[in-house]
């Protein structure tokens, strides 16, 4: 079993930061083993019942958080779903954008056939690139955009779906990304892992009433593919106050 890397506890919670791969608990959508479900693998590592008070994607990488007690849970999982929870997300797309900061507002469906539900997702473009490799068939070079994004709701593979909307996809995404980016990402750099990556998670306590900012390292694989991508930004430059406010 492997081990999780935890980054945030107290006496009320415990964050993670989650590799690719991992599930955070069993759901009848999708199945893994044992030692590849988050819940199962926090409770044998640390001897204590964890509770998940929100999920992530399986491919994504970065903070995951639970509660030490279903209390805790119950009052943090409303906070999470409010406007005073900030979530950053980092992911690297294809393309560059026109408007370099925005608000991607787009109902998406609940499921397949499923009624819409209202989506917004803020986006600021830290970074754009390009290298000179011919990706398409089309051009001499292709582009590429480092993103940082703030999901207002909560809806499944919302930044992902919401981006691919944008026709700007996240590398390394095969359900709503860009397959002829991702196999040339794939054979040149073998490269087999989402570019999303939950980067920080900002709330305030429900018991101590404390500001929380918990943030989760990049893995080595994303770091090497913005290296590959020629990206300079450096995540332990970055100042949040720097962010142009949307209106």
């Amino acid at each position: 079993m492997i081990k999780l890397e935890i980054i945030f506890e107290d006496d009320f919670f415990i964050a993670i930061n989650k590799p690719a791969g991992v599930l955070v608990h069993k759901t009848h959508l999708a199945d893994a083993e044992e030692d590849l479900i988050a819940v199962k693998i926090l409770q044998s590592q640390t001897g204590v019942k964890v509770f998940p008070i929100h999920r992530i994607d399986r491919p994504t990488t970065g903070v995951l958080l639970f509660a030490k007690s279903s209390e805790a849970a119950s009052k943090m999982q409303p906070i999470l779903r409010s406007t005073d929870v900030q979530k950053h997300y980092l992911c690297v797309v294809r393309g560059h954008f026109k408007e370099k900061t925005g608000i991607i507002d787009q109902a998406l469906k609940k499921k397949i056939y499923g009624e819409l539900q209202e989506a917004q997702t803020s986006y600021w473009v830290l970074e754009e690139s390009s290298i000179p490799y011919d990706t398409t068939g089309r051009y001499p070079s292709s582009r590429y955009a480092l993103l940082l994004c703030h999901p207002h709701t909560g809806r499944m593979h919302q930044i992902r779906r919401h981006l691919a909307h944008r026709r700007h996809y996240i590398i390394g995404d095969t359900t709503h990304g860009d397959n002829t980016q991702n196999n040339f990402f794939r054979k040149e750099w073998g490269l087999h892992n989402l570019l999303l990556h939950a980067w920080q998670l900002s709330f305030l306590h429900p018991f101590t009433g404390q500001q929380i900012t918990i943030q989760a390292e990049l893995s080595e694989v994303f770091i090497n593919m913005l290296l590959k991508v020629n990206f300079s930004w450096k995540p332990e430059k970055f100042d949040a106050k720097s962010l142009p406010v949307i209106p």
